[in-house]
């Protein structure tokens, strides 16, 4: 009798716990390549390298700034390719002139055809002092009022710049405080680490922003030819904060150059990824 209690009981369990199992598979955060990884091959071949960056199994890509002098005609046939690959455009990386009042509309006709949920700022040009920093903050806060009803945010990508004190304050809190959480901070983690800034620390100071993150490595002896979980950086801990707090929606490993060549590296990258999530040790 106990026997069959406890196994009705488990049968019950394994029902419900079901359902939750089968949503967390869904809602696995996927894995893309900032296309600056393999700059070169993209500038020779365009559709033949991310082709090549769909068959390592990235399941997205995030285009850097190139990408904001295709014409119409030239993100559809890009979006093409993506489906065909079974491939998402995640994000793109934008000069400050994709917000100006005219640029942005032309980010938000590329992006919507491509399909990006987030238009970033990776570089907000030369800034002067916390008050040019407040305004970067007001310029982002500004474009989501444009970007939003079209089911994308606006967002900033940090450098070592933004994470080093200027007159007491980091330039980056700077943007947050004088930006909504509607202006995703996507968290660079090697420039990070390698200003001596906790990533967890920033990130549950920013809970629910961090949507985006950059897994670009970092170590004293390689700087940023380190791969992916060969650096300084404390991956699963950044992992574990970043979908517990942080709302991270997607990863994007990048890569600025290593031993090896652009491709191999981005491989190499995404086994590491891959076998860290895996939760397999790494082979000696």
């Amino acid at each position: 009798m106990t026997n069959s209690i406890s196994r009705r009981s488990f049968l019950a369990a394994a029902a419900a716990t079901a359902p939750l199992a089968l949503a967390a598979k869904k809602s696995k955060i996927p894995v893309g390549l900032e296309l600056y990884s393999v700059r070169n091959e993209l500038t020779k071949d365009l559709m033949g390298t991310v082709k090549a960056v769909g068959k390592m199994g990235y399941q997205g890509v995030e285009f850097y700034s190139p990408y904001f002098a295709w014409k119409v005609d030239q993100a559809k046939e890009m979006r093409k390719l993506l489906d065909d690959l079974g491939m998402k455009c995640l994000s793109t990386h934008n000069g400050a002139n994709a917000f100006t009042p005219e640029g942005l509309n032309h980010a938000l006709e590329l992006n919507t055809i491509l399909g990006s949920r987030f238009v970033v700022m990776a570089s907000a040009g030369r800034v002067q002092g916390l008050d040019g920093w407040k305004k970067v903050g007001e310029t982002l806060e500004s474009a989501v009022a444009k970007l939003k009803p079209a089911g994308m945010l606006p967002g900033f990508h940090n450098h070592q710049l933004e994470f080093r004190l200027l007159d007491g304050k980091r330039p980056l809190e700077v943007i947050a405080a004088n930006s909504s959480k509607d202006v995703v901070l996507q968290l660079d983690v090697g420039t990070c680490v390698e200003v001596g800034v906790d990533p967890m620390g920033w990130i549950k100071q920013n809970a629910g922003r961090i949507k985006s993150i950059h897994c670009k490595d970092w170590s004293q002896e390689k700087g940023y030819k380190a791969l992916f979980n060969e650096g300084a950086s404390p991956w699963a801990e950044i992992f574990k904060t970043a979908e517990k707090v942080g709302g991270v929606e997607h990863y994007l490993i990048e890569q600025e150059g290593s031993d090896f060549t652009p491709f191999e590296t981005a491989q190499k990258c995404l086994d590491n990824f891959k076998q860290l999530r895996s939760g397999k040790k790494k082979k000696s």
